[in-house]
């Protein structure tokens, strides 16, 4: 089997504000396959933000394992860093105006980390072609020498995109990237990074709270509380009529220690509090709340 692309274990993230310590991240634990389109989905403070800042080498976690394209975040230099951010991840942000710079057109921003980055294969002939290319893939050619401000907020983040990819990373990071759109450009937007994922081999994690993202992938991780909880794997069956029908699965995550978050529905549906009780049987768990008075009634 070949490596995992992304890969968390136990990861903590603790800050410290005015002498108290606030756990960002409680021992989270996350897989992506090489290539694997995921959503990480969660509410404003369940730590998904701080994990991407990780992830993309601009923060550090406190401890635990952070890996990937086999990178080792926790054990990186400075200038290790800086590589890493160059040529290992692409990213893009939710506000348009952190992913293209206002005076410079679609083909300059594209061919702008190329440059940082020393790409020198061919040359300027060279970044020019790879400027063509990575436009043409998102269908964005047409604003090749047109500024932001003269651009669609869909138009901007499919340059942006193209921005993130210039340089071939092997993973793509995007936090929120139709936060600002409407739904059916959101739509546009979401198949775009679906397709330049699937063409390009590329790992891509979309970190969002749009419930909506999940009809374009195949699998959505959600966050709460600083840890994976739950995971929704979709697939794509064919009956015996031989009609298409997708299929969705949510599985809870359940990490070394043994533990895994109940859904939020279920614990408020048996009202379970503090403790609960547990039968191990032949093919399952049981779980049931805990009623003390049930037990003094015994």
């Amino acid at each position: 089997m070949t490596a995992p692309d992304v890969l968390c274990e136990d990861l903590v993230r603790i800050y410290a504000t005015d002498g108290i310590e606030v756990q960002a991240l409680q021992g989270l634990n996350l897989r992506i396959e090489r290539g694997e389109l995921v959503a990480l989905v969660g509410a404003s403070g369940s730590g998904k933000s701080t994990l991407l800042t990780i992830l993309s080498g601009l923060d550090r976690p406190t401890g635990g394992t952070a890996q990937v394209a086999g990178t080792d975040l926790l054990a990186m230099s400075r200038r290790e860093r800086v590589h890493y951010q160059r040529r290992t991840v692409g990213f893009v942000w939710q506000q348009t105006t952190r992913n293209l710079l206002p005076y410079l057109t679609a083909g300059q921003s594209v061919e702008v980390p190329q440059l940082l980055a020393g790409r020198s294969s061919g040359g300027a002939r060279g970044r020019a072609a790879r400027t063509a290319e990575m436009l043409d893939l998102l269908d964005v050619t047409h604003l090749r020498d047109r500024r932001p401000a003269e651009m669609s907020g869909g138009e901007q983040q499919r340059v942006a995109i193209a921005v993130a990819l210039a340089n071939g990373p092997q993973v793509l990071l995007a936090d929120e990237p139709t936060g600002e759109l409407d739904d059916e450009t959101s739509a546009e937007v979401l198949e775009a990074i679906r397709r330049v994922g699937r063409e390009l081999g590329v790992t891509v994690l979309v970190v969002t709270h749009d419930a909506s993202v999940a009809e374009h992938v195949s699998r959505t991780v959600r966050i709460r509380d600083g840890r994976t909880s739950t995971e929704t794997l979709r697939r794509t069956e064919v009956d015996e009529h031989g009609q298409a029908r997708h299929v969705a699965q949510e599985l809870a995550v359940l990490d070394r220690a043994g533990r895994l978050q109940l859904p939020a529905e279920f614990v408020d549906t048996l009202g379970l509090r503090d403790r609960v009780r547990l039968a191990l049987e032949e093919d399952h768990v049981g779980v049931w709340p805990h009623r003390p008075d049930e037990e003094d009634a015994r």
